[in-house]
């Protein structure tokens, strides 16, 4: 009865020890082929993560897995680093093959702050190293996404009708157009870049996997503009425009709750979206209603002058939400008016001059003719602000007279309220005071809101004449006189400022008070500008001047009416009213 049980038993461990023979035998003498071995390379690229997108390191892509079906196209692709530009008279673009990405985006007519200046790069060189170069790639998969963005393409440039392979080193001048192209067998990237002379250029991106469409997107990393605005200041913003609506972002709302991916509105097309500081930006067109955007933000531990730093630095990736291939245009370069005004569809809302756009555009041009006759938009400012306060002189003067007759019923108002200071605000009796001031108002003829007409008729024009300055190019790096290189930059010695604060208050001391004759009001409304000047050492130099000018025409205008308007007694101010 045992025996066959243990024949049984005997076979099992026989089939055992044959198959484990067989499988070594097998795995010695038919090992599979081991891919070529590559260095590990690291890249920033984009991962979302549960509160939105992330960015962190991963190394790049290994080759596809020896299980994948075999390669169905040819492999395209270098094997060292080719560097190239293109350029004109506006810009010179400097490409690498590693990546298809962007090393220098150098605008020819603007400069930067160094000593001595250097044409402006919109790239800085520091902060992509670590986390990644205009034109990189963005993909939903990781690991392909940091494969692609550090892979040696093929590169090669089409100008005049002919075509020719980049050996590296090499400029070309636009129109050009930039081809790069890689393929590994599997997946294969196509990236043209059409230039023509101005600064708009067309984009063509296609990215597939063993012939099947992939979403991308074009993304432009580490930072954006002029170095020294976009480290120190308020003036980075990521924008979208959608069913003709301007939507913009500050690097500060970049990232925190709400804002971590903000894609456009699915289903709705999106004309143009993209990044830039106060006086610079790269916006992606549309060239179809098939283009989204993903923006984000958020603090990095960079390396500045070999010491670690955190700085915030905003990225844009515009493409495809669905899997096909990507046409759109992009404008790289300056926010002057009638740059933007060429674009289609326009770009001149950049230029953000907010309620205030109706005057400010205006004031604009009229600044703009100003200076074909003086050359110098300092001293532009100064005639320009004394025509504008000439011109509103005729109300400072109604003003003024109705300053005037409340002076000389100020001791009558005073008397009604003090007979009325014992009750409070809510008290039915205190309705009777304001009943009463209003009849001594009526009787002499006063408006009580005619002292505030000049304010209420500036407040427009000075906002609009502060937004106009801050975003007008033509003042960045426009100097006036001495210490004053730059009337968008604040006055670096703080001059203007302080003589403002003085001539403000010179402006607002000579001014008659249309108060009650209360002394502590009037000392307040005297001492006012000094406390508000701090104010005025944040705002440009272009701008601290229009104030100054203006107050200075202010105390030569107050000067004048003091002197041939003397207040009249009660007596003869009775007299000319009847």
């Amino acid at each position: 009865m045992n025996e066959p049980e243990s024949s049984d038993q005997m076979r099992m461990l026989l089939f055992i020890v044959l198959s484990l023979l067989v499988f070594v035998a097998t795995s010695y003498f038919f090992k599979p082929a081991q891919p070529p071995q590559q260095p590990e390379q690291t890249k920033q690229v984009t991962s979302p993560g549960p509160s939105g997108p992330s960015l962190e390191k991963l190394p790049a892509a290994p080759p596809a897995p020896s299980k994948e079906k075999p390669a169905t196209i040819p492999a395209v692709q270098e094997t060292a680093e080719k560097t190239f530009a293109v350029e004109s008279p506006l810009y010179h673009v400097e490409f690498s093959n590693q990546g298809g990405v962007v090393r220098t985006w150098t605008l020819k007519k603007y400069f930067d702050d160094q000593k001595p200046p250097h044409p402006l790069d919109l790239v800085d060189p520091d902060t992509c190293k670590q986390l990644g170069w205009p034109f990189s790639l963005a993909l939903n998969d990781p690991q392909l996404e940091a494969q692609v963005n550090s892979v040696y393409y093929k590169a090669s440039v089409t100008q005049g009708g002919k075509t020719a392979e980049v050996d590296g080193g090499g400029s070309f001048t636009a129109p050009a157009e930039v081809t790069f192209e890689w393929s590994d067998g599997h997946t294969s990237v196509t990236k043209k870049v059409k230039f023509e002379a101005n600064y708009e250029i067309s984009i063509d991106l296609s990215v597939t996997r063993d012939g099947n469409a992939l979403p991308a997107a074009l993304a432009w990393r580490g930072g954006f503009g002029d170095k020294d605005v976009y480290k120190a200041s308020q003036y980075l913003n990521v924008f979208y425009n959608q069913n003709d609506k301007l939507s913009t972002l500050t690097i500060k709302k970049l990232g925190v709750s709400g804002n971590q991916t903000q894609r456009a509105e699915q289903g709705s097309p999106l004309e143009f979206g993209g990044i830039m500081d106060q006086f610079f930006t790269a916006a992606f067109l549309a060239d179809g209603p098939d283009l989204s955007l993903w923006h984000w933000a958020a603090d990095k531990k960079i390396m500045a002058d070999g010491k670690p730093a955190t700085e915030q630095v905003a990225e844009i990736a515009a493409g495809t939400a669905e899997p096909g291939p990507i046409h759109m245009r992009a404008y790289i370069g300056p926010k002057d008016l009638d740059q933007l005004a060429k674009v289609r569809p326009s770009l001149e809302g950049l230029i953000q001059f907010g309620w205030t756009g109706v005057i400010a555009k205006p004031l604009l041009y009229a600044l703009r003719w100003l200076h074909k006759y003086i050359p110098n938009y300092g001293w532009a400012i100064v005639v320009f602000t004394i025509a504008l306060t000439m011109v509103l002189f005729p109300i400072r003067l109604w003003t003024f007279r109705s300053s005037r007759r409340m002076q000389i019923v100020a001791p009558e108002i005073k008397a009604i309220q003090d007979r009325y200071r014992k009750y409070s605000m809510t008290d039915p009796r205190k309705r009777k005071m304001n009943e009463e001031v209003m009849a001594v108002y009526q009787r002499e003829g006063i408006n009580p809101m005619g002292s505030c007409l000049p304010m209420l008729v500036q407040i427009p024009i000075i906002w609009a004449f502060y937004r106009m300055l801050a975003g007008a190019i033509e003042l960045r790096h426009a100097p006036w006189i001495l210490w004053i290189h730059d009337l968008s930059a604040r006055d670096p010695y703080f001059i203007l400022p302080i003589v403002l604060a003085i001539s403000s208050y010179l402006s607002t001391k000579l001014t008659p008070m249309p108060t009650t004759g209360d002394s502590s009001q009037q000392k307040m409304m005297t001492l006012m500008p000094l406390m508000t000047a701090f104010i005025f050492f944040y705002l440009s130099s272009g701008l601290n001047l229009y104030y100054f000018t203006n107050n200075v025409v202010n105390v030569l205008q107050q000067m004048y009416l003091n002197k041939t308007h003397p207040l009249p007694s009660r007596s003869k101010f009775k007299k000319n009213k009847e």
